[in-house]
């Protein structure tokens, strides 16, 4: 089945799917998030630092780590132009397909300007290092580029649900009642959008299950959050783990395992081709190997916070 012949026999699923995403999807404004009283004027001689930051009743105690977080968050957003480029190559702008791309684009939109206002109004990071950020992000087009719409719907569908989790945990770590409501929000409609790719894949495995799982082994084993090219990811991405708002751990036990054997329940589809029967051999040994890495993870955490419990 050739990737058009897929995307037409898809369709009435992506227009169900888009269906049950308005009826649940409910309308939300930025400005009645914001925390607009917190805001003053900005001296261009005036250079930024941790002490600027601003909770309102709430002091402004904030861990680097979580402002990092912050950081990457909002400039992965503010590369939508490009997201939306990929989704409309992959999957075309016509019908339920071009529908979705439009109201997804809009709602990705939203998270952006709310975030930015929150994170500005606030004075949690420097404003001068979020735009430089934010020009050679955009100015990079670096995004995810999948081979195939296949591919595509694979690798959304776990991101979306990486992406909400990120969301959910930063908001917890927010020292800001109102930071966690805005990240709450955004972690909200990150999991409808996890939804509709979620699904769709399961419809996938059952029109083409050697297609989808040959996709699904490359897309777990290659996966990389759509930040790469965000000026400082790795420092970020590193600090963002050590304090577990998304590390390995979280995305094995968060995401893998949940969709690949309960969701999807990959171990036992059948009538696989002899290549598709190759790749979930490969990918259940990379799943076990992300495992073991993961546990290790978990106790190295546990160890340094009991090691801090004793010193105090």
């Amino acid at each position: 089945m050739n990737d058009l012949t897929l995307i037409a026999e898809l369709e009435p699923v992506a227009e169900k799917l888009l269906e049950r995403h308005m009826g649940v999807a409910k309308e939300w404004f930025p400005h009645e998030m914001v925390p607009y009283s917190r805001g003053k004027d900005f001296d261009p001689n005036h250079q930024w630092v941790p002490e600027d930051a601003d909770f309102g009743d709430a002091g402004s105690d904030i861990d680097e780590a979580v402002r990092g977080a912050l950081y990457l968050n909002l400039l992965t957003e503010d590369n939508l132009p490009w997201y939306t480029r990929t989704i409309s190559r992959m999957f075309g702008g016509d019908s339920a397909w071009g529908a979705w791309a439009q109201r997804w684009t809009a709602e990705e939109g939203r998270h952006a300007i709310v975030m930015r206002d929150y994170i500005t109004v606030s004075g949690l990071v420097d404003p001068k290092t979020l735009e430089d950020g934010r020009m050679a992000q955009v100015s990079s087009a670096i995004v995810p580029e999948p081979d195939s719409p296949v591919d595509g719907m694979c690798y959304v569908a776990m991101q979306e649900l990486a992406t909400r989790i990120s969301h959910r945990n930063t908001g917890t770590m927010l020292n800001d009642p109102v930071g966690y409501n805005v990240m709450m929000k955004l972690s909200t409609d990150e999991n409808r959008h996890h939804l509709f790719y979620r699904d769709l894949v399961s419809k996938l495995i059952e029109l083409n299950p050697s297609a989808a799982i040959e996709a699904l082994k490359r897309q777990i084993m290659t996966f990389a959050m759509p930040g790469t090219g965000i000026p400082g990811f790795v420092e970020h991405a590193k600090a963002i783990a050590q304090v577990g708002i998304y590390d390995f751990a979280i995305h094995h036990e968060k995401i893998i395992m949940p969709l690949v054997f309960r969701q999807w329940a990959i171990d036992k589809v059948e009538g696989l081709s002899s290549a598709a029967e190759e790749a979930r051999d490969a990918m259940f040994k990379y799943i076990e190997r992300v495992g073991k890495v993961a546990r290790r993870q978990v106790e190295r955490r546990e160890a340094s916070e009991a090691a801090a419990i004793a010193i105090l």
